[in-house]
């Protein structure tokens, strides 16, 4: 069966690199909170330091981009009876991380063009409960920050940016702000300048580093991205059993920690992200190029937007059928994702019924993920063309 990603390849460049540093790690038998956890999060901080004076980042690495929402909620002052409006058709840990604050998650329709949350719906959900807004920027494609960070700014909302598919994902002539690169500083798209990260326009940005992300660990892993040190600062503390010095507990926190080996893994990787992701872009050029738009919706990507694909997702009526064909071929698809949030068993408590949110129930009929990597041959991608075409 051709995979929706083979690591193993990957792996091949960078083995012998990864052994160095984990041989390392070995040796000085420091495995949790060690200097090389400390340099990736200098790193990544580089990475998404804003060129605007003084507004540097701070970057904090925790167990997981779930544990990166829930802490960044909790450190932004979130709580029991506050209200957080996200979308309803994303991975299930965006809603579970506003649950566990005690706040109530509510959902806005998607945009159906990019997946993401319509920004020109938010603004009649906000009530005096409202605290916050969740943007995802969904399969890599950057959600509409400058219209969200406008609202926010009007109703005074903390916003949590949830970058779990979308790391290196860009926006481009945002207020004439302009993000740089640390090692990993790219040429591509010079003719626009380098673009804002997603991540640096709200309040924090929360990455996963699972491993099939664009910038994967080798194991669960994740970071919060932010300008606010008070932000920051809360955020260490409560990924540490809420201590800033050992044994001493300013509140109940978490066992969150980014260990050593995960670290060095992601250290090797960041300083090839920029290139994975160029390679990821030609692939999804690729599809588009080859597959039959009278068949299928290929994905958008709009103006002013730099989409790393993490996912290449398709639309279609007969997606069921696309799937089927794959399957007897071999290839690998995903639906990501089958049952939109407010339909969940688990969400019940919310009181969402079926037709709600059409644009989010649609597209869980239509949408079908292809495989994409970096290492993907182009004559697989020929292939897998060939076989939607043929449905």
């Amino acid at each position: 069966m051709l995979p929706m990603v083979d690591l193993k390849k990957q792996l091949l460049e960078i083995r012998d690199e990864i052994n160095a540093h984990f041989e390392e790690i070995l040796n000085s038998t420091t495995f949790i909170l060690g200097p090389k956890l400390k340099e990736l999060e200098r790193r990544i901080a580089e990475y998404h330091s804003i060129d605007e004076g003084s507004s540097s980042c701070f970057a904090v690495g925790v167990a997981s981009g779930t544990d990166a929402l829930h802490l960044s909620l909790r450190a932004s002052g979130i709580k029991e009876g506050d209200e957080v409006i996200t979308t309803p058709f994303t991975f299930f840990a965006t809603v579970e991380a506003i649950v566990y604050t005690g706040a109530r998650p509510v959902f806005v329709d998607i945009d159906p063009e990019t997946f993401n949350i319509n920004p020109e719906l938010i603004e009649e959900k906000v009530t005096p409960r409202t605290r916050a807004i969740v943007p995802v920027h969904l399969y890599g494609h950057p959600a509409d920050m400058k219209k969200i960070m406008e609202i926010a700014k009007r109703y005074n909302l903390i916003v949590i940016e949830d970058c779990a598919q979308a790391f290196g994902a860009r926006i481009f002539n945002y207020d004439n702000a302009s993000a740089i690169g640390g090692e990993s500083k790219s040429p591509f798209n010079s003719e626009k300048g380098v673009g804002r990260l997603v991540g640096t326009f709200g309040n924090a940005g929360c990455f996963s580093f699972y491993p099939s992300k664009n910038l994967g660990a080798y194991g669960d892993a994740g970071m919060v991205l932010t300008r606010d040190e008070e932000i920051a600062s809360k955020v260490l503390m409560l990924r540490n059993h809420g201590s800033q010095v050992s044994y001493l507990h300013e509140e109940i926190g978490f066992n969150s920690r980014l260990d050593e080996f995960q670290a060095a893994v992601l250290l090797v990787k960041l300083k090839r992200i920029d290139r994975y992701n160029e390679l990821r872009r030609k692939k999804a050029l690729l599809y588009n190029s080859l597959l039959d738009r009278e068949k299928v919706k290929v994905p958008v990507e709009r103006e002013g937007y730099y989409h790393v694909y993490h996912q290449y997702t398709l639309r279609s009526p007969v997606r069921d059928t696309i799937q089927k064909r794959l399957r007897e071929k071999e290839i690998a698809s995903v639906v990501y994702y089958p049952v939109p949030l407010h339909l969940q068993k688990a969400l019940n408590f919310l009181g969402y019924k079926k037709g709600d949110f059409p644009e989010a129930e649609k597209a869980s009929e239509e949408v079908l993920s292809l495989p994409i990597y970096p290492e993907l041959p182009d004559e697989v991608i020929e292939r897998i063309a060939e076989v939607v075409n043929s449905i």
